[in-house]
């Protein structure tokens, strides 16, 4: 009986320790494990590591355009884009892009193309919506042509927005407190026409102000991609070298004749200018025979 009595509190002590140091698994390959320390109860959280093949984050630049993954869309971001493309048919490649634009929403404000035939190239302006403008890279690379060049460009105008908000709200402000001196019913003549001159002048103010604060909002909603895009030249072959006897003939033949030609054209020269010195050497001979003939004997 005694024994028994020493074995149970060893069997609960047991239980007890196995049931503190039990681990759980919580979602998302977080693991949770609790346990008892000299100070009381903690818990100990590892995060699970990640798979060795996991693709990193960043732009993709599949066929030469980089493609942005993210923007932070709590900044006012002015996003450009500048794409030079060859394809085989730059006008078909235009129309490709005019279409992207169209599909997500956007426009075309700039079209040129020129060119006959194999000699065709195209230049556009294409704007779209910001949200899309991952979206138009992505189909734009996917047309049917070679990348040569790209650009993509981001220009924050957070800040300059903000200042030109707050800006526009002060004169705002300005502007209700002279309406409000205006309407005072013991304004004189001279206080009314002093009170309006400000107020025009406040008045263009807020107008220069909310036309810069709109620019800055239409650039920032929708962005701009410049494509350009030449004719793609063929790489043509220059076919297997074989010996072709007919060939050397006909160079053997070629070479003769500029031989003969050559030979030709020296004896016309000959022809034509050896009178001169067989004509001087007769002179020389009639001179001589004279002095023989003038001398005494």
């Amino acid at each position: 009986m005694k024994r028994l009595l020493w074995v149970l509190p060893a069997v609960l002590l047991l239980a007890a320790c196995s049931g503190a140091g039990s681990t759980t698994s919580g979602p998302g390959g977080i693991t949770t494990t609790s346990g008892k320390g000299g100070f009381g109860p903690a818990e100990a959280v590892t995060a699970a590591k990640p798979a060795p093949n996991a693709p990193a984050q960043g732009g993709d630049a599949a066929n030469g355009v980089p493609v942005p993954q993210a923007f932070d869309p709590t900044r006012s971001v002015i996003l450009t884009a500048n794409i030079a493309l060859k394809a085989s048919d730059p006008w078909a490649a235009a129309d490709a892009a005019q279409s992207v634009a169209t599909g997500l929403g956007g426009d075309v404000i700039g079209l040129n193309e020129s060119g006959t035939q194999d000699n065709r190239s195209a230049s556009l302006t294409i704007r779209v919506p910001s949200q899309q403008f991952t979206e138009a890279l992505r189909r734009l690379r996917a047309i049917d042509a070679e990348v040569v060049s790209s650009t993509v460009n981001g220009q924050d105008v957070s800040d300059q927005f903000v200042d030109l908000k707050a800006r526009l709200s002060a004169k705002q402000a300005e502007e209700q407190r002279y309406l409000a001196l205006l309407a005072r019913p013991d304004n004189k003549v001279d206080d009314i026409l002093k009170i309006d001159a400000v107020l025009g002048t406040v008045r263009t103010q807020i107008e220069q102000l909310q036309g810069q604060v709109n620019s800055i909002d239409k650039r920032t909603q929708f962005s701009t991609i410049t494509v350009a895009i030449s004719p793609a030249i063929p790489v043509v072959t220059p076919p297997a070298s074989s010996w072709d006897p007919t060939k050397t003939v006909a160079q053997a033949l070629a070479t003769l004749a500029a031989v003969l030609r050559g030979f030709a054209d020296v004896a016309i020269w000959v022809l034509v200018f050896a009178w001169i010195p067989l004509l001087v050497l007769a002179i020389t001979v009639i001179l001589t025979r004279n002095r023989r003939v003038a001398r005494p004997a």
